[in-house]
C-alpha cells in the first residue's frame, strides 16, 4: 500500500510495536551485519587478523573507514574473557554506536515563541520529501499543533499533486500553484497565509533536481531571502530528507546541501528497503548533524523521533 493511501487518523503506535517495525525494517542491514559477525568470529579471539576482517565487514556495510577504524579500535581494547562469542561482539558493537548516535538524536524540536514556525525541507527528488512532508503534518496535528503546508517543488506536476493528497487526507491546507511557478513567490505567500491564520507550523517542499546546482542553489538562497522580509529569523529549521538506499551517496548529498543552505537536520527514509543502513552511523561520526527521524516502511506512523540506542541494537540484530 502507497503512502498516500494509508489513513493518517490511525493512532501512532505504541513504542514496543515500533520497536518490532525498527527490528523488521533494518533486517536487510542487520542480518548482513550478524552473519558477517558469525562468520568472522566463530568462536576466535580477537586477534589482528579477527579485527582486521570485522573492519573490513563494517566498511562494507556503510559505516564508513574512520567508523569503521574507531569501532574495531575498541573492540581490541574490550575485555573479554578467552573466546569471544559473536553475541558478545555485536553487543559491544551496538553499545559503541550508540555512543556516537546518542549526540545527534535530537527530535525536532517546534518553538511555540516562533509562530508559524516554518521548516524548509530539502534533498534530491525521490528520497521521499513530500512523503515526509506528509508524515510529519500528520504528527504535528496528532500534537494538537495547526500545520499549513506550501507546495515549493514547483519543478515537477507530481510533487504538487502528492502534496495536495496529503493535505487532503491529514486535513491541512496546501497553498500550491501550477507547474512552473516560482517557488519563492510561492513561500512568500505561504508564510503571509499562514501568520494570518495564526498557524503554528508551516511545512515548505522545495524542488530536489541536482542536474544543475547553481540553478537550485539560486532557488534556495532566493526562497530564505523572500522569508526573511516576512520573518528575519525564518526558516526555523532546515531539514534534508535522504535515502537509505543511496549508502554512501548520502555523504556527497549532506555536502551539497550544507553548501547550499544551513541543514539543520536529518531525516533518512527507506531503511527498510536496503542493506546499507549503516551509512547513518558514518554520517553521525562525519557530519554531527541532529538526526531527527528515521523512516522505516510506507505506513504513516513508519516515521518516527530516532532513537540511538533502538536503532544500534536493531542495526546488530539484538532484542531490547
Amino acid at each position: 500500500m502507497s503512502d498516500a493511501a494509508q489513513r493518517p487518523e490511525e493512532p501512532i503506535e505504541p513504542r514496543r510495536g515500533w520497536l518490532g517495525r525498527l527490528r523488521a525494517g533494518l533486517s536487510r542491514s542487520s542480518s548482513r551485519l550478524a552473519q558477517g559477525i558469525a562468520g568472522i568470529v566463530a568462536k576466535r579471539r580477537l586477534d589482528d587478523g579477527t579485527l582486521a576482517a570485522l573492519e573490513e565487514l563494517l566498511i562494507a556495510s556503510d559505516l564508513g573507514p574512520a567508523t569503521a577504524a574507531k569501532l574495531t579500535a575498541r573492540l581490541g581494547t574490550a575485555r573479554f574473557a578467552g573466546e569471544v562469542s559473536e553475541e558478545a561482539v555485536r553487543e559491544t558493537l551496538a553499545a559503541e554506536i550508540a555512543v556516537i548516535l546518542a549526540p545527534v538524536a535530537r527530535p525536532l524540536a517546534v518553538d511555540p515563541a516562533r509562530k508559524p514556525f516554518v521548516i524548509l525541507v530539502v534533498g534530491v527528488n525521490g528520497t521521499g520529501k513530500t512523503t515526509t512532508i506528509g508524515k510529519l503534518a500528520r504528527q504535528f496535528k496528532a500534537e494538537d499543533r495547526t500545520v499549513m503546508l506550501c507546495a515549493g517543488d514547483t519543478f515537477r506536476a507530481a510533487a504538487i499533486a502528492q502534496l495536495k493528497i496529503w493535505g487532503e487526507r491529514v486535513g491541512v491546507p496546501v497553498i500550491a500553484r501550477e507547474q512552473g511557478g516560482d517557488a519563492a513567490g510561492l513561500a512568500y505567500d505561504a508564510l503571509q497565509a499562514a501568520r494570518e491564520a495564526k498557524t503554528d507550523v508551516l511545512i515548505i517542499d522545495t524542488a530536489g533536481r541536482l542536474h544543475n546546482r547553481a540553478d537550485l542553489m539560486a532557488e534556495l538562497q532566493k526562497i530564505r531571502r523572500v522569508l526573511a522580509k516576512l520573518d528575519a529569523t525564518a526558516p526555523h529549521a532546515t531539514i534534508l530528507v535522504l535515502d537509505a538506499t543511496t549508502g554512501q551517496n548520502a555523504h556527497a548529498q549532506v555536502e551539497i546541501f550544507r553548501d547550499m543552505v544551513e541543514v539543520t537536520g536529518i531525516v533518512l527514509t527507506k531503511l527498510d528497503g536496503t542493506a546499507r543502513g549503516g551509512v547513518l552511523v558514518a554520517l553521525a561520526e562525519r557530519f554531527g548533524l541532529p538526526v531527527h527521524a528515521i523512516g522505516v516502511g510506507e505506513g504513516v506512523d513508519d516515521l518516527r523521533p530516532f532513537s540511538a540506542r533502538d536503532f544500534a541494537r536493531a542495526l546488530l540484530g539484538l532484542e531490547g
